[in-house]
Protein backbone atom coordinates (compact mmCIF):
# COMPACT_ATOMS: atom_id res chain seq x y z
CA UNK A 1 0.00 0.00 0.00
CA UNK A 2 1.04 3.63 -0.44
CA UNK A 3 2.89 5.12 2.54
CA UNK A 4 0.86 6.99 5.12
CA UNK A 5 1.50 10.66 5.96
CA UNK A 6 4.06 11.69 8.55
CA UNK A 7 3.28 14.59 10.85
CA UNK A 8 5.44 16.91 12.90
CA UNK A 9 3.27 18.72 15.44
CA UNK A 10 4.56 21.46 17.74
CA UNK A 11 2.31 20.70 20.69
CA UNK A 12 2.99 24.03 22.40
CA UNK A 13 2.09 24.56 26.05
CA UNK A 14 -0.41 22.54 28.05
CA UNK A 15 -2.98 25.28 27.39
CA UNK A 16 -3.26 24.08 23.78
CA UNK A 17 -5.44 21.31 25.20
CA UNK A 18 -7.72 23.74 26.99
CA UNK A 19 -8.09 26.52 24.39
CA UNK A 20 -9.37 26.43 20.82
CA UNK A 21 -6.98 27.41 18.04
CA UNK A 22 -6.17 27.04 14.35
CA UNK A 23 -3.73 24.26 15.21
CA UNK A 24 -6.36 22.39 17.24
CA UNK A 25 -8.77 22.55 14.31
CA UNK A 26 -6.12 21.19 11.97
CA UNK A 27 -5.19 18.37 14.36
CA UNK A 28 -8.85 17.33 14.36
CA UNK A 29 -9.00 17.49 10.56
CA UNK A 30 -5.89 15.31 10.27
CA UNK A 31 -7.38 12.79 12.67
CA UNK A 32 -10.68 12.67 10.77
CA UNK A 33 -8.89 12.03 7.50
CA UNK A 34 -6.66 9.37 9.05
CA UNK A 35 -9.69 7.49 10.37
CA UNK A 36 -11.49 7.84 7.04
CA UNK A 37 -8.53 6.15 5.37
CA UNK A 38 -8.44 3.30 7.88
CA UNK A 39 -5.11 3.73 9.62
CA UNK A 40 -3.92 0.65 11.48
CA UNK A 41 -2.49 2.58 14.40
CA UNK A 42 -0.37 5.52 15.50
CA UNK A 43 3.36 5.52 16.30
CA UNK A 44 4.62 8.58 18.16
CA UNK A 45 7.76 10.14 19.57
CA UNK A 46 7.18 12.97 22.02
CA UNK A 47 9.39 15.45 23.84
CA UNK A 48 9.03 14.56 27.53
CA UNK A 49 10.35 10.99 27.80
CA UNK A 50 13.99 10.06 27.32
CA UNK A 51 16.34 7.30 28.42
CA UNK A 52 19.94 7.58 29.61
CA UNK A 53 23.04 5.96 28.18
CA UNK A 54 22.45 4.72 24.65
CA UNK A 55 19.05 3.21 25.47
CA UNK A 56 15.59 3.87 24.08
CA UNK A 57 12.33 2.33 25.25
CA UNK A 58 8.88 1.59 23.91
CA UNK A 59 5.84 2.07 26.14
CA UNK A 60 4.10 -1.24 26.94
CA UNK A 61 2.00 -0.31 29.96
CA UNK A 62 -1.34 -2.07 29.26
CA UNK A 63 -3.29 0.49 31.28
CA UNK A 64 -1.33 3.76 31.33
CA UNK A 65 -2.31 6.73 33.43
CA UNK A 66 -1.90 10.37 32.46
CA UNK A 67 0.39 12.94 34.01
CA UNK A 68 -1.56 16.01 35.24
CA UNK A 69 -1.86 19.01 32.93
CA UNK A 70 -1.29 22.50 34.32
CA UNK A 71 -3.75 25.35 33.57
CA UNK A 72 -6.26 22.91 32.01
CA UNK A 73 -9.48 21.74 33.66
CA UNK A 74 -9.33 17.97 34.33
CA UNK A 75 -12.58 17.44 32.43
CA UNK A 76 -10.63 18.06 29.23
CA UNK A 77 -8.58 14.88 29.59
CA UNK A 78 -9.17 12.67 32.64
CA UNK A 79 -11.94 10.56 31.06
CA UNK A 80 -10.19 10.06 27.73
CA UNK A 81 -9.29 6.37 27.50
CA UNK A 82 -5.81 5.68 26.18
CA UNK A 83 -5.34 2.62 23.97
CA UNK A 84 -1.75 1.33 23.96
CA UNK A 85 -0.91 -0.92 21.03
CA UNK A 86 1.10 -3.62 22.78
CA UNK A 87 1.46 -5.87 19.74
CA UNK A 88 2.80 -3.07 17.56
CA UNK A 89 5.01 -1.93 20.43
CA UNK A 90 6.70 -5.34 20.54
CA UNK A 91 7.12 -5.22 16.80
CA UNK A 92 8.80 -1.81 17.04
CA UNK A 93 11.14 -3.20 19.68
CA UNK A 94 12.05 -6.10 17.40
CA UNK A 95 12.70 -3.83 14.42
CA UNK A 96 14.83 -1.46 16.48
CA UNK A 97 16.84 -4.34 17.93
CA UNK A 98 17.46 -5.64 14.42
CA UNK A 99 18.58 -2.10 13.55
CA UNK A 100 21.29 -2.22 16.23
CA UNK A 101 19.59 -0.14 18.94
CA UNK A 102 19.75 -0.83 22.65
CA UNK A 103 15.99 -0.92 23.12
CA UNK A 104 13.55 -2.45 25.57
CA UNK A 105 9.99 -2.33 26.81
CA UNK A 106 8.78 -0.07 29.61
CA UNK A 107 5.66 -1.65 31.16
CA UNK A 108 5.26 1.11 33.77
CA UNK A 109 5.38 4.27 31.65
CA UNK A 110 2.57 6.76 32.29
CA UNK A 111 1.67 8.88 29.28
CA UNK A 112 2.48 12.61 29.25
CA UNK A 113 0.64 15.55 27.73
CA UNK A 114 3.00 15.87 24.76
CA UNK A 115 1.41 12.75 23.29
CA UNK A 116 -2.09 12.47 24.71
CA UNK A 117 -2.79 16.18 24.12
CA UNK A 118 -2.35 15.50 20.39
CA UNK A 119 -4.39 12.28 20.51
CA UNK A 120 -7.32 13.99 22.26
CA UNK A 121 -7.29 16.80 19.71
CA UNK A 122 -6.95 14.47 16.70
CA UNK A 123 -9.28 11.71 17.85
CA UNK A 124 -11.83 13.14 20.32
CA UNK A 125 -14.16 10.22 19.65
CA UNK A 126 -11.67 7.64 20.89
CA UNK A 127 -7.94 6.92 20.94
CA UNK A 128 -6.67 4.65 18.14
CA UNK A 129 -4.13 1.92 19.00
CA UNK A 130 -0.98 3.91 19.78
CA UNK A 131 2.69 3.12 20.30
CA UNK A 132 5.03 5.61 21.99
CA UNK A 133 8.79 5.48 21.44
CA UNK A 134 11.10 7.33 23.83
CA UNK A 135 13.93 9.70 22.99
CA UNK A 136 17.51 9.15 24.06
CA UNK A 137 18.89 11.70 26.55
CA UNK A 138 22.06 12.31 24.57
CA UNK A 139 19.82 14.15 22.06
CA UNK A 140 21.88 13.19 19.02
CA UNK A 141 19.88 14.33 15.96
CA UNK A 142 21.29 11.59 13.72
CA UNK A 143 20.49 8.91 16.30
CA UNK A 144 16.83 9.96 16.40
CA UNK A 145 16.73 10.25 12.64
CA UNK A 146 17.91 6.62 12.43
CA UNK A 147 15.19 5.54 14.86
CA UNK A 148 12.63 6.96 12.45
CA UNK A 149 14.39 5.45 9.44
CA UNK A 150 14.35 2.01 11.06
CA UNK A 151 10.60 2.12 11.69
CA UNK A 152 9.78 3.71 8.33
CA UNK A 153 8.64 0.44 6.63
CA UNK A 154 5.55 0.47 8.86
CA UNK A 155 4.24 3.41 6.81
CA UNK A 156 3.47 0.87 4.08
CA UNK A 157 1.29 -1.09 6.51
CA UNK A 158 -1.05 1.73 7.45
CA UNK A 159 0.62 3.17 10.56
CA UNK A 160 0.44 6.94 11.03
CA UNK A 161 3.70 8.44 12.33
CA UNK A 162 3.65 11.57 14.50
CA UNK A 163 6.49 13.52 16.03
CA UNK A 164 5.26 15.90 18.72
CA UNK A 165 7.75 18.49 19.94
CA UNK A 166 8.33 22.12 19.11
CA UNK A 167 9.46 24.29 16.21
CA UNK A 168 10.25 27.12 18.64
CA UNK A 169 10.12 25.97 22.26
CA UNK A 170 12.16 27.87 24.83
CA UNK A 171 10.28 28.22 28.11
CA UNK A 172 12.92 30.64 29.40
CA UNK A 173 12.24 33.12 26.59
CA UNK A 174 8.42 33.00 26.71
CA UNK A 175 6.37 35.93 27.99
CA UNK A 176 4.34 34.46 30.85
CA UNK A 177 2.71 37.58 32.35
CA UNK A 178 -0.56 37.55 30.31
CA UNK A 179 -0.99 33.86 31.06
CA UNK A 180 -0.42 34.28 34.78
CA UNK A 181 -2.56 37.42 35.03
CA UNK A 182 -5.43 36.59 32.68
CA UNK A 183 -5.09 32.90 31.78
CA UNK A 184 -4.58 34.00 28.17
CA UNK A 185 -1.79 32.06 26.49
CA UNK A 186 -2.52 33.67 23.10
CA UNK A 187 -2.14 37.29 24.26
CA UNK A 188 0.67 39.20 22.52
CA UNK A 189 1.49 42.59 23.98
CA UNK A 190 4.46 42.65 21.60
CA UNK A 191 5.37 40.83 18.41
CA UNK A 192 7.42 37.61 18.61
CA UNK A 193 11.12 38.34 18.86
CA UNK A 194 13.37 38.22 15.83
CA UNK A 195 15.21 35.03 16.79
CA UNK A 196 11.87 33.18 17.11
CA UNK A 197 10.62 34.37 13.74
CA UNK A 198 13.90 33.54 12.04
CA UNK A 199 14.13 29.98 13.36
CA UNK A 200 10.45 29.32 12.77
CA UNK A 201 10.91 30.31 9.12
CA UNK A 202 13.92 28.03 8.81
CA UNK A 203 11.93 25.08 10.14
CA UNK A 204 9.19 25.71 7.59
CA UNK A 205 11.71 26.09 4.77
CA UNK A 206 13.41 22.81 5.66
CA UNK A 207 10.11 20.94 5.91
CA UNK A 208 8.56 22.35 2.74
CA UNK A 209 11.55 22.61 0.40
CA UNK A 210 13.20 19.21 0.88
CA UNK A 211 12.33 15.61 0.16
CA UNK A 212 14.10 12.30 0.68
CA UNK A 213 17.60 12.33 2.19
CA UNK A 214 17.77 16.10 1.66
CA UNK A 215 15.03 16.42 4.28
CA UNK A 216 17.10 14.43 6.77
CA UNK A 217 20.15 16.59 6.16
CA UNK A 218 18.17 19.82 6.40
CA UNK A 219 16.42 18.98 9.68
CA UNK A 220 19.47 17.59 11.51
CA UNK A 221 21.54 20.56 10.31
CA UNK A 222 19.10 22.98 11.96
CA UNK A 223 20.81 22.27 15.29
CA UNK A 224 23.73 24.31 13.90
CA UNK A 225 21.46 27.25 13.05
CA UNK A 226 22.66 30.56 14.62
CA UNK A 227 19.28 30.96 16.38
CA UNK A 228 18.85 27.32 17.40
CA UNK A 229 19.86 27.79 21.03
CA UNK A 230 17.57 30.79 21.34
CA UNK A 231 14.71 28.74 19.94
CA UNK A 232 15.55 25.63 21.98
CA UNK A 233 17.14 26.11 25.38
CA UNK A 234 17.10 22.31 25.65
CA UNK A 235 17.17 19.80 22.82
CA UNK A 236 14.28 17.57 23.87
CA UNK A 237 11.55 19.28 21.83
CA UNK A 238 13.54 19.07 18.60
CA UNK A 239 14.31 15.34 18.59
CA UNK A 240 10.88 14.36 17.28
CA UNK A 241 11.52 16.54 14.22
CA UNK A 242 14.64 14.45 13.55
CA UNK A 243 12.58 11.29 14.10
CA UNK A 244 10.04 12.51 11.54
CA UNK A 245 12.83 13.30 9.07
CA UNK A 246 13.99 9.71 9.39
CA UNK A 247 10.51 8.33 8.78
CA UNK A 248 9.86 10.58 5.76
CA UNK A 249 13.36 10.96 4.33
CA UNK A 250 14.14 7.81 2.40
CA UNK A 251 15.19 7.83 -1.26
CA UNK A 252 11.73 6.51 -2.08
CA UNK A 253 10.25 9.63 -0.51
CA UNK A 254 11.83 11.81 -3.17
CA UNK A 255 8.88 10.81 -5.35
CA UNK A 256 6.36 12.11 -2.82
CA UNK A 257 5.15 15.65 -2.37
CA UNK A 258 7.16 18.12 -0.38
CA UNK A 259 5.95 18.86 3.10
CA UNK A 260 3.47 21.60 3.88
CA UNK A 261 2.66 23.89 6.77
CA UNK A 262 -0.92 23.10 7.72
CA UNK A 263 -1.49 25.51 10.62
CA UNK A 264 0.36 27.86 12.93
CA UNK A 265 -0.45 29.23 16.39
CA UNK A 266 1.73 31.57 18.45
CA UNK A 267 1.36 31.57 22.22
CA UNK A 268 3.23 33.12 25.14
CA UNK A 269 4.60 35.58 22.53
CA UNK A 270 7.68 33.57 21.57
CA UNK A 271 6.45 29.96 21.26
CA UNK A 272 4.92 28.69 18.04
CA UNK A 273 2.81 25.61 17.50
CA UNK A 274 3.46 24.61 13.90
CA UNK A 275 1.72 21.74 12.16
CA UNK A 276 3.82 20.32 9.34
CA UNK A 277 3.34 17.14 7.37
CA UNK A 278 5.19 15.06 4.82
CA UNK A 279 3.49 12.96 2.12
CA UNK A 280 -0.28 12.60 1.89
CA UNK A 281 -2.95 10.03 2.52
CA UNK A 282 -4.06 8.33 -0.70
CA UNK A 283 -7.15 10.10 -2.01
CA UNK A 284 -7.15 12.67 0.76
CA UNK A 285 -7.56 16.15 -0.68
CA UNK A 286 -7.03 17.60 2.80
CA UNK A 287 -3.35 16.75 2.59
CA UNK A 288 -2.76 17.98 -0.96
CA UNK A 289 0.44 20.00 -1.12
CA UNK A 290 0.16 23.70 -1.86
CA UNK A 291 3.29 23.43 -4.00
CA UNK A 292 2.30 20.47 -6.17
CA UNK A 293 2.22 22.41 -9.44
CA UNK A 294 1.02 19.48 -11.56
CA UNK A 295 -2.32 19.59 -9.72
CA UNK A 296 -2.81 23.35 -9.91
CA UNK A 297 -3.87 25.66 -12.71
CA UNK A 298 -1.93 28.88 -13.24
CA UNK A 299 -4.49 30.99 -11.38
CA UNK A 300 -4.32 28.77 -8.33
CA UNK A 301 -0.52 28.74 -8.46
CA UNK A 302 -0.54 32.54 -8.42
CA UNK A 303 -2.78 32.51 -5.35
CA UNK A 304 -0.48 30.08 -3.56
CA UNK A 305 2.61 32.12 -4.36
CA UNK A 306 0.88 35.30 -3.20
CA UNK A 307 -0.04 33.68 0.11
CA UNK A 308 3.55 32.55 0.63
CA UNK A 309 4.83 36.05 -0.18
CA UNK A 310 2.36 37.68 2.22
CA UNK A 311 3.38 35.29 4.99
CA UNK A 312 7.05 36.17 4.51
CA UNK A 313 6.25 39.91 4.46
CA UNK A 314 4.20 39.52 7.63
CA UNK A 315 7.14 37.87 9.39
CA UNK A 316 9.50 40.62 8.25
CA UNK A 317 7.01 43.28 9.40
CA UNK A 318 6.78 41.69 12.87
CA UNK A 319 10.56 41.65 13.14
CA UNK A 320 10.71 45.32 12.04
CA UNK A 321 8.17 46.29 14.72
CA UNK A 322 10.16 44.45 17.34
CA UNK A 323 13.44 46.12 16.40
CA UNK A 324 11.92 49.61 16.35
CA UNK A 325 9.61 49.39 19.35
Amino acid sequence: MAPTPVHFFSHGSTMMLGEESESADYWKACGDEALANGIKGVIMMGAHWDCTGDRIEVATNPSPGKSPVGFVHPSKYVNYKLVPDLESGERCISMLKDGGFNVGANPKFEWIHDTYLILIRMFPGGCPPTTIVSMNARFDPHFHMRVGSTLRPLRHEGYLFIGTGGAVHNLYRNVWAPMLKYRDNFAQETAPEGWALEFRQSVEDCMTQNRGPALRRAITRLMKHPQYRDAHATDDHFMSACFVAGVAGDWEDEQEEKGRLGAETWELTNMVSEVCMQSMMPGADLFASATHSSLLDHGEMAKQLLRLLLKRLQNEHCEFLYKHS
